[in-house]
């Protein structure tokens, strides 16, 4: 599955760095929702949900209502999507704008881990040995020996095992089915839906970073996350 999309998440409050607008901050000199971008060039369309500007072949778009949140957000995201000529494009890389250290080998490492069904990966030494999945079919962290069967979504997870849900990747027709059934759920208000409740039906693959350089799920969430990010950035 190399056909996918990416939709960039950017219209936070950044409230611990008071109101900024924190998807434009430097970091290398590059804004960081141009380093997340610039991770994602092959993907097609690129959607940029929030602040802009976009750069050149990024299409920019908003939530609602604005600052509504990521569920909101996915959802201004897809709707997009659904509306260009790429509705049919099998998954959507789902992030943050606030990933700096993020690069094309690591969104690669997330298609493939959703490529691949269970029992055939390599699993990265920092799972322990162990391809967690969880979710309705393969339960509370099945190993890879227990289940065989194509996953909703991959996403990264941070040295203490939490998920960085806006590191992932995911099938598109999965997703439109989680934001359908969260909307009814809602009597259709998605602004506020917390990501985990839109997510929690899905089957996820949790992708322990193994390759080189720094975690690519970093985010930056107050001025010393960015001064970190630079550091590592050198």
């Amino acid at each position: 599955m190399r056909a996918y999309a990416a939709v960039v998440l950017a219209g936070g409050a950044a409230r611990r760095m008071g109101g900024r607008d924190k998807p434009a901050l430097l970091v290398g000199g590059v804004p960081m929702r141009e380093r997340v971008l610039a991770a994602v060039t092959d993907a097609t369309p690129r959607i940029l949900v929030g602040s802009g500007p976009a750069p050149a072949g990024v299409r920019l778009t908003r939530e609602t209502p604005p600052g509504g949140g990521p569920v909101a957000a996915t959802a201004a995201g897809l709707a997009l999507l659904d509306a260009d000529m790429y509705a049919d494009v099998p998954a959507v890389a789902l992030l943050a704008a606030d990933l700096p250290l993020l690069t094309r080998p690591a969104v690669e490492e997330l298609l493939r881990h959703l490529d691949t069904p269970a029992g055939l990966l390599d699993v990265p030494a920092g799972l322990g040995g162990r391809d967690r999945i969880d979710g309705p079919a393969g339960g509370d962290g099945e190993s890879s020996a227990d289940v065989a069967y194509a996953v909703d979504g991959a996403c990264y997870v941070d040295r203490a095992g939490r998920r960085q849900t806006l590191c992932g990747v995911w099938r598109t027709a999965a997703l439109r089915a989680a934001l359908d059934g969260l909307s009814r759920r809602r009597g259709g208000e998605l602004a506020g839906a917390p990501l985990r409740e839109l997510l929690a039906g899905l089957a996820v693959r949790e992708v322990a970073w193994s390759g080189a350089g720094p975690p690519p799920w970093f985010d930056c969430d107050t001025e010393s996350d960015v001064r970190r990010a630079e550091e590592w950035a050198r």
